[in-house]
């Protein structure tokens, strides 16, 4: 996606690189990110109130809370008393609304080095990234202007998970002095950052998030005549599934039919659900099951229960096979001879975990459904995040992203993350803590 210069707007209704037909009609999924405290539950409750998506008792006792001053729209998606007590957001909390031209999912992402792994599941299904810049917390006498560790680490996990479309937001802009000389300052350092680090940014744009500055409405400045923050997310495209591609489906839940679909003579076809992670599927195709290797032939395919003509990546489906094979939760379907397995693996590991990642040790991986032991074979290098160069490692901290090889104890039919955001994703799952530990993303099999 090319980047969004802000220094003329673009046609009403248009944003540099998409327009009618790029498929921005659908709902949007974003994510906001960041440094903590760098205003991105508030963002996400001036968005909801100018789009009056605020029910009226939850505005009636904020105002109340208020006792006469501005209402702290933060607490619109702070809502656990630990995170109210300590100022920051500590879990994941999602939001719903819409304007005329879209629907949204919001995801508010916390900010605290110690809940990265929060900002990672939240990012792994999403659309865009809007990661918050905190102009104030910044020290704008210095060319480049030097940005924060946790700003330009969530902006690479953004890069990495390959969300789409990435969003640098400059905040607190009525708190400068001379905020127009000050943004170009740190568009500037944020454009070169995303360069260096091979992000395509979308756009880069200044806001108030406390008084909707540039939110909703465009600012009226002379120092800024690019789109508002609403405007840039109503026109980027939203993320789809590959649909012209191999069938790959992973088997969430078998159910046993009874009732309408039962022929009354003992036989109870089993319906194989799940969501279609690519390509696409139709009564009369053949399948192949992972790990079994045993080919069937598709006889119906179901959505909410009715019979279908088919589905494709994106839609849940249920399948029923022309005979009965040995198929469970965690299992794939896919098209005849593209399930692979693969025992060993490259892919970069966004570790999360405060007990550091070492060579030899066993974990649990989740792929799909499925669970399996691994263990890291190999720890390439450690990516730096201030000079975004890579150096030797032995082992990899809390919040480090580096490169490692995998093996596992029993084949998965993996793919490369860049190919396929499900089949090449993992998660690994410390067996004596049950720690969500770190996040896989295949990059090469072997």
């Amino acid at each position: 996606m090319a980047a969004v210069l802000n220094e003329a707007a673009p046609p009403e209704g248009e944003i540099a690189g998409t327009g009618a037909g790029a498929g921005n009609r659908r709902a949007l999924r974003f994510l906001t990110a960041g440094s903590v405290d760098d205003g991105k539950s508030t963002l996400i409750g001036r968005l909801l109130y100018d789009a009056q998506a605020i029910l009226a008792d939850q505005l009636d006792h904020l105002e109340r809370r208020a006792a006469g001053q501005p209402i702290d729209l933060s607490l619109l998606t702070d809502g656990l008393e630990a995170e109210r007590e300590q100022g920051i957001t500590i879990d994941v909390a999602y939001r719903y609304f819409a304007t005329r031209r879209r629907k949204f999912i919001i995801a508010d992402a916390p900010g605290h080095e110690q809940y990265t792994r929060n900002m990672v599941t939240a990012a792994a299904g999403s659309d865009a990234a809007v990661v918050l810049v905190d102009a104030t917390k910044l020290d704008l006498r210095m060319r480049p202007v030097p940005l924060l560790p946790q700003t330009r680490r969530h902006a690479l996990l953004a890069r990495l998970l390959r969300v789409p479309g990435i969003v640098f937001a400059v905040n607190k802009i009525d708190a400068l002095p001379d905020p127009g000389p000050a943004f170009a300052a740190v568009r500037a350092s944020l454009l070169g950052f995303a360069h260096e680090a091979g992000i395509e940014a979308a756009a880069v744009v200044p806001v108030s998030a406390l008084r909707g500055d540039n939110v909703t409405r465009r600012l009226d400045s002379p120092w800024y005549r690019g789109p508002s923050l609403l405007e840039l997310l109503e026109e980027l495209p939203a993320g789809a599934e590959p649909i012209d591609a191999a069938l790959r489906l992973p088997v969430q839940y078998v159910a046993r039919e009874s009732g309408s679909h039962a022929d009354g003579t003992g036989h109870q076809p089993r319906t194989l659900w799940g969501r279609i992670a690519r390509g696409r599927v139709r009564p009369g195709d053949e399948v192949q099951l992972f790990p079994s290797g045993e080919r069937a032939r598709v006889v119906a395919c179901r959505r909410a229960g009715l019979d279908a003509a088919g589905a494709e990546a994106g839609q849940s489906v249920g399948l029923v096979l022309d005979r009965q094979l040995d198929v469970s939760r965690g299992d794939w379907i896919g098209a005849p001879a593209t399930l692979l397995p693969v025992q060993r693996f490259g892919a970069t590991l966004a570790w999360l975990d405060p007990e550091p990642a070492v060579i030899g040790r066993k974990y649990l991986v989740r792929h799909g459904h499925r669970w399996v032991q691994a263990r890291i074979a190999a720890i390439g290098h450690r990516l730096d995040i201030g000079s975004l160069q890579p150096h030797d490692a032995e082992h990899l901290e809390v919040n480090d992203i580096g490169q490692v090889v995998v093996e596992l104890q029993q084949p998965l039919p993996l793919e490369p993350y860049a190919d396929d955001r499900v089949a090449g994703a993992l998660i690994v799952v410390d067996p004596a803590s049950h720690r969500t530990s770190g996040a896989l993303l295949v990059h090469s099999v072997r």
